[in-house]
């Protein structure tokens, strides 16, 4: 049988194990020591503390299919710590905590119990209890005792050494060991420790933060966005513990909302990312819980259950509040909204104006609501944006990132597919999607997009010629700009998703819809993909910049000019590729984003080439790597990604559960596991059916005619 060892206890030598156990033990005898010698003991147990944390916050939880999960479950089981305060955890464990199942282990070095009292090392736990016997009625013998003392002094416990600083962050075996590659690697552990990764995550904010909207995980607390809370965290990691299948994580959370989440609140919010982190999170819950019932199943989602609509439900109620932001002269939602009082609001900045892409990053959300419950407005109001947005007649179908919500009209020229710009190119390929291709416009405005990206963003850095998609922030006449927001790499996998639409490349291949064009796009979406996974091969700490700028000519060459960037990235500091690269010291931070990982999942699946799993493992590794928190703190954000030990900080991100992980998850799961092509994936990563639209749903708007660069003719 192939039993794992997490924690290392099946390498460790028999040396080894005896001093954490007498090292362990000995911090137990300090609290209730003979007056002679408690202050040597003390000494001992903060020597024991700064040494051996690899114990204290182990990077590993429990595999759900294992023969040792018994073991394991005393190890991750403690639910004290997620009760302190009164907000405890719904999958409590009795059993012994962070230290019991290695307390156990060794206690069988001693005698045949298997029964040493367990210490719960902080922050897991409450102190020990004071009222434990004293010391000379235990069972315990003096020659024990001076075993330990013994030990102690040979391990030098009681000497100088004991102050040297030793990181408390673990050491976990598997990232250190090396791994199998390619065709050969386990990639259902490797899928493992993601959930272990995000069971770590989840287990923290349960644990510190539990009901709040933002959880800093090095200070060990929580904030809210609102005065009863949104469920920001809760609700947006939903979806991925049913796909994880952690039921006892989804009922607690699923009791929460339906115990405490409200959204009568008198609170403005972000109509953008309420709508797809809250409203999304709500929807996809509903349909994961009923398409996939063996997932993480819970009989308060069983037909014919009081609750068995509890996420629609919420669902309705926020999008009912959300649904006024739409309720402007042009039919453009206001930036915010307040959702006690059902009022749009203008942005603060920018005259008013709405971000583009915010503003058409609902449509997939309030689609599929308006299937559900039939109520038509919903689709009407989020369809009637699109018309709006291409009335204006952008050039080459590339549009400014901001719009007015009083006219419909665009305001200023600045042209990106970065933030403000990205997912409104992301939604129209989704929207013919998600209505099963019913919906032809979308399609057409795709690919008059990819056209204009092509035509005017393309370019090729030098001296490597690797491919860029850069900006244009004075419009299309002025200079583009060289520059790459990490957000931009979402696009070689929509380009990708698009071309074969959702099928794999082979089997596309075959249909006789396929030409020279879906061609070029797999070639375009690979050397994207190679240039954002460069983004993180050039940091530091192999965890991508938020900015990263690009060498390239003066004037930029055209997308059709010939190139060839190396095959590989040279791990030489000097190398030749490094120069076509460059991070601007205010844009080294990492924010956990999802973007490079959801392209790495989406070429995997598409093209099947096993190098798009390992450059994600690779990541993976990374993250683990560097943005580990000590104290069972989970993972961080970076303020500086670009130095060993990085700067953190002190902010876990709700997409890094929503999105990083999930897509990581998926990454390395069997592609049957959410087919690409019967599902959309929104851009907080949260899965929803395709369907069809019926006799109630139609598209209600037909586009402008235009010239050859997209330009309406009047």
């Amino acid at each position: 049988m192939n039993v794992r060892d997490p924690f290392g206890l099946h390498r460790k030598s028999a040396l080894s194990i005896l001093k954490t156990t007498a090292s362990r033990a000995a911090v137990d005898l300090t609290e209730r020591a003979v007056e002679a010698s408690i202050h040597a003991i003390e000494k001992g147990k903060q020597a024991v503390d700064d040494f051996d944390m690899s114990f204290t916050v182990p990077k590993n939880v429990p595999s759900f299919s294992n023969p040792q999960r018994v073991v394991e479950d005393r190890v991750w089981g403690n639910s004290a710590v997620t009760s302190r305060g009164g907000k405890g955890s719904s999958h409590s464990n009795k059993n012994g905590g962070i230290l019991g199942g290695v307390q156990d282990r060794v206690g069988s070095l001693f005698d045949d119990r298997n029964t040493l009292p367990m210490y719960k090392d902080k922050p897991y736990a409450y102190p020990p209890s004071q009222r434990a016997r004293p010391i000379w009625r235990r069972k315990r013998t003096p020659i024990f005792i001076l075993l330990l003392l013994s030990l102690l002094y040979f391990f030098g416990a009681f000497g100088r050494h004991h102050e040297t600083a030793v990181s408390s962050k673990p050491i976990w075996a598997w990232l250190k060991a090396g791994s199998e590659s390619g065709k050969n690697a386990d990639w259902s552990k490797r899928r493992e420790r993601v959930v272990e990764a995000f069971t770590l995550s989840w287990d923290a904010y349960e644990r510190y933060a539990w009901g709040y909207d933002q959880f800093h995980p090095i200070s060990k607390k929580g904030e809210q966005m609102a005065p009863k809370g949104m469920g920001w965290i809760i609700v947006d990691a939903l979806d991925t513990m049913i796909l994880m299948n952690l039921t006892s994580r989804v009922t607690h959370a699923r009791q929460w909302i339906s115990t405490s989440l409200t959204y009568d609140q008198d609170q403005d919010v972000n109509t953008f990312e309420t709508t797809i982190r809250m409203l999304g999170g709500l929807l996809s819950a509903h349909y994961i819980s009923n398409e996939f019932p063996q997932l993480a199943p819970l009989a308060e989602d069983d037909p014919g259950a009081p609750g068995e609509d509890l996420y629609l439900e919420k669902a309705k109620d926020l999008a009912d509040r959300i649904v006024s932001a739409f309720d402007s002269p042009s039919g453009v939602p206001y930036a915010s909204v307040n959702i006690g009082k059902y009022e749009g609001l203008p942005a603060h900045d920018e005259g008013g104006a709405s971000s583009t892409a915010e503003t058409t990053t609902l449509q997939l959300e309030f689609k599929y609501l308006a299937k559900l419950t039939g109520e038509k407005y919903f689709w009407d109001k989020a369809e009637k944006v699109m018309q709006v947005v291409d009335n204006n007649g952008a050039e080459d179908g590339l549009v400014p990132i901001y719009i007015n919500a009083n006219d419909g009209t665009f305001r200023g020229h600045n042209i990106r597919l970065g933030s403000r710009g990205d997912s409104y190119y992301e939604y129209l390929i989704k929207q013919y999607l998600q209505t099963n291709k019913q919906e032809s416009v979308y399609l057409e405005m795709w690919d008059e997009s990819l056209r204009g990206v092509r035509k005017h963003l393309v370019t090729y850095t030098e001296p490597s010629g690797f491919t860029i998609i850069g900006e244009r922030p004075d419009g299309l006449k002025g200079p583009l700009s060289p520059k790459m927001d990490h957000l931009v790499c979402f696009m070689p996998g929509t380009i990708a998703l698009a071309a074969t639409g959702g099928l794999t490349e082979v089997e596309a291949k075959k249909l006789p819809t396929w030409t020279k064009k879906q061609e070029a796009d797999m070639k375009l979406a690979r050397e994207l993909m190679q240039t954002c996974w460069g983004m993180y091969k050039w940091m530091a700490t192999g965890l991508a910049a938020e900015i990263t700028y690009f060498n390239i000519a003066s004037p930029p060459r055209p997308e059709s000019a010939p190139h060839n960037p190396p095959a590989d990235f040279d791990p030489d500091p000097q190398a030749e590729w490094r120069k076509d690269f460059t991070v601007h010291a205010q844009d080294t931070h990492n924010l956990q984003r999802p973007e490079t990982v959801e392209s790495l999942f989406y070429m995997w699946r598409i093209t099947g080439d096993i190098k798009y799993r390992e450059w994600g493992w690779e990541m993976f590794k990374s993250f683990m790597n560097h943005t580990a928190v000590e104290d069972g703190g989970g993972f961080t954000s970076l303020s500086n990604a670009n130095k060993v030990p990085p700067v953190m900080r002190d902010n876990m991100e709700s997409f890094w559960l929503a999105e990083t992980l999930k897509y990581f998850y998926l990454l390395f799961s069997p592609d049957d596991l959410l087919p690409l092509d019967k599902i959309v994936i929104n851009t907080e990563a949260h899965p929803l059916p395709r369907f069809d639209m019926g006799q109630l749903f139609s598209t209600g708007w037909k586009r402008k005619p235009r010239d050859a660069d997209g330009k309406i003719i009047k």
